[in-house]
């Protein structure tokens, strides 16, 4: 089933959620919105946070968007607006709708990946959700376990963190 794009305020998006599942109570649709788990300091202290992987954003997977679904949507608070436009509502490529699917087969909330560095610190993936999706890190932080990932959104592009666990690092 495709995936459409619906923008709303960033922070609000749980908000959101809670009040389309309730106005628009049907069963041929359902509503997506993926999380990760990460790791954050803040004030000297090591917290677990969960966090929007597309901040501002929740899927809906329909067959379609029909003027009844989106006279509704359209009245929630925090709704901004249809991708690409109100005018031309289109489904994720898909590509993107690949990507987004592969992130949800591990829950709404994206834990850590297992991963290992080989001796000329080039990484490795073990197991989680980065499994299969090495093409897409752009850079690795070690000290902050954290692995910057390139995403697409029509013809966007943006940058994700995603959390890791080192399991073990071949000696050189």
């Amino acid at each position: 089933m495709p995936l459409f794009v619906v923008q709303v305020k960033t922070g609000a998006e749980e908000l959101f959620l809670k009040r389309a599942r309730q106005a628009a109570d049907r069963e041929d649709i359902s509503f997506l919105w993926p999380r990760r788990s990460l790791r954050i300091r803040r004030r000297g202290r090591w917290r677990q946070v969960v966090a929007s992987l597309y901040p501002g954003y929740i899927f809906i997977e329909a067959e379609k968007i029909d003027a009844e679904l989106y006279r509704v949507l359209r009245r929630i608070t925090g709704f901004s607006h249809f991708l690409k436009d109100n005018h031309n509502i289109e489904p994720l490529s898909l590509k993107d709708q690949k990507v987004l699917k592969h992130f949800m087969s591990f829950g709404e909330v994206i834990e850590k990946s297992k991963v290992t560095f080989d001796e000329n610190d080039r990484i490795r993936i073990i197991s989680g959700p980065l499994k299969g999706l090495e093409g897409l890190i752009v850079r690795i932080n070690r000290r902050k376990g954290r692995i910057k990932i390139k995403l697409n959104m029509y013809e966007n592009t943006f940058l994700a963190d995603l959390g890791f666990e080192v399991v073990e690092t071949v000696k050189k």
